[in-house]
């Protein structure tokens, strides 16, 4: 496992010798001491960045050239998977099969936007057609410098991928900073672009407290853009000090993502889809189905179900075949959704499963998987992220009803419907103020698909040629083609 900061190309420790731990979830034990970066140590990194685009050539390579070094880090990460799968399970807690299936979707990225990268070599510019036949006009699109890259804990590697395999193939050099709790995959990924051959200052890995290396990026005024994805509070943070710079920002945050299911729903499928939008992942998923409704004449059976199926969920390390649920990712984490669930229930919810630590898990950040039912739609619980395996479910009568309570949040990221009536759910998933919609399904995440959200949910795309656009500044280029002289000013006699 590595430990130091990777900047400029090479592995050093941190300028103040600083340095924080790293807990495996399941055991609450160390397993692993990194650096902890400070301003110093960030500026190292930007300037190495800022010499790679601005004087090492990254930028004027073409995208051909540059997707070479995308597919070789996507065939470094392939040839590794299992050993990074491994590393981020002991990081972050999630079951194994959960990682290898992150750790193979982040490998995916990085070849999906090695395309899209030899795509600008086909598409230089773009002709604009004018009413002056005197000037023509084109435009072109070009990297837009030193990106500043913020990930979370909860999808360590694949977060990293969402941000650094777009800017590398739009020319942008990056400076990432993985989360304090989950960096070591991260890490990894320095180790695949250095074996890769990844020119010195094109990706630059410094870990460390988000307050002190994450707001070093945020400030440094040689970062053309931010790219995050988080909390809210975090993100508008974000948003406020970029600008003082008027730095690009690219924010995807928290979401309170409803769950739709009519009665004409086959009730096994949909129970399915509910635990998948809310158990994956141990819940902590931004865009979780965590608002369950269904309507009412078949919410009694669905939900009896929805219990029964969930009581069956096998909980524990994520290291151990068969389990389907890990620990949360941190104690702090574990706090924090365990008081919630408090919360909820001092409001009048009902805890109809789970909601307490599993027995025979003394150790580790364990949490059985929890559906609330009877649910005040005024309380913390129902419109507040709780960012853990915590479902809240109620009853609707009718499809007006089911949009107004869908759309009553200050989210917009995801929300889902579920019906056998195609244009019923079509006319749904209109209806819903969402930035990504699921038709009888939740969660599933593709690479050439736009993410990202309405309202407090965020700002911008990612993933898709959206994803390669938020690394892009457009350009206009006119010139003066005619022969005849301009003669505003000079006037032709006159110049004879």
């Amino acid at each position: 496992m590595r430990s130091e900061l990777y900047i400029d190309g090479q592995w050093v420790k941190p300028v103040k010798g600083g340095t924080c731990t790293v807990t495996n979830p399941a055991t609450e034990e160390v397993i692993q001491t990194i650096g902890a970066a400070t301003r110093e140590d960030v500026d190292l990194a930007v300037n190495a960045a800022r010499r790679a685009f601005d004087k090492d050539g990254w930028p004027k390579l073409t995208g051909a050239q540059r997707a070479r070094y995308l597919r070789a880090i996507a065939d470094g990460i392939r040839a590794r998977q299992a050993e990074i799968a491994r590393l981020e399970v002991l990081d972050n807690g999630k079951p194994f099969p959960e990682a290898d299936w992150d750790v193979a979707d982040a490998a995916g990225c990085f070849d999906f936007y090695a395309g899209l990268a030899e795509q600008l070599d086909n598409n230089p510019e773009e002709a604009i057609t004018l009413p002056d036949q005197r000037f023509t006009s084109k435009a072109v699109r070009e990297p837009l410098g030193v990106a500043g890259a913020i990930i979370p804990w909860n999808y360590p590697l694949l977060m990293a991928a969402w941000k650094v395999a777009p800017a590398l193939a739009a020319g942008c050099t990056v400076v990432l900073k993985p989360a304090e709790l989950t960096s070591l995959t991260a890490l990894e990924l320095a180790a695949v672009a250095d074996e890769a051959g990844l020119p010195a200052g094109v990706l630059n890995i410094v870990t460390g407290a988000g307050s002190v290396a994450g707001q070093a990026i945020i400030d440094h005024k040689q970062v053309d853009k931010l790219a995050f994805t988080g909390s809210g509070p975090v993100g508008s943070k974000i948003m406020a000090a970029a600008a003082r710079d008027i730095k690009r920002v690219s924010l995807e945050l928290g979401g309170k993502s409803p769950f739709v299911v009519f009665e004409d729903a086959d009730i096994d499928k949909a129970v399915e889809w509910i635990m998948f939008g809310i158990f994956w992942n141990q819940g902590q998923v931004c865009s979780a189905t965590s608002r369950v409704l269904v309507q009412d004449s078949i919410y009694e059976r669905l939900l009896a179900r929805l219990i029964e199926e969930t009581s069956k969920i096998k909980i524990g390390n994520g290291l151990d075949e068969g389990v389907l649920l890990g620990p949360l990712v941190s104690k702090r984490q574990h706090e924090q959704v365990v008081a919630a669930i408090e919360s909820a229930r001092q409001a009048g919810a009902t805890v109809a499963c789970g909601g307490a630590r599993p027995e025979g898990f003394d150790k580790g950040y364990y949490l059985q998987p929890t559906i609330l039912t009877d649910v005040p739609l005024d309380s913390a619980a129902w419109e507040e992220e709780i960012f853990g395996p915590v479902v809240c479910i109620r009853p609707f009568k009718t499809e007006e009803e089911a949009i107004a309570l869908a759309n009553d949040s200050r989210f917009g990221l995801a929300a889902a419907v579920m019906s056998k009536d195609d244009i019923r759910a079509e006319r749904v998933a209109a209806a819903f103020r969402a930035g990504i919609v699921w038709i009888n399904c939740s969660q599933p995440t593709f690479t050439e698909a736009p993410w990202g959200g309405y309202k407090e949910s965020g700002i911008g795309r990612e993933l898709g040629r959206w994803g390669l656009d938020n690394y892009l500044e457009t350009k206009q280029i006119t010139r003066f083609a005619s022969e005849e002289p301009w003669g505003w000013y000079i006037k032709p006699e006159a110049a004879e």
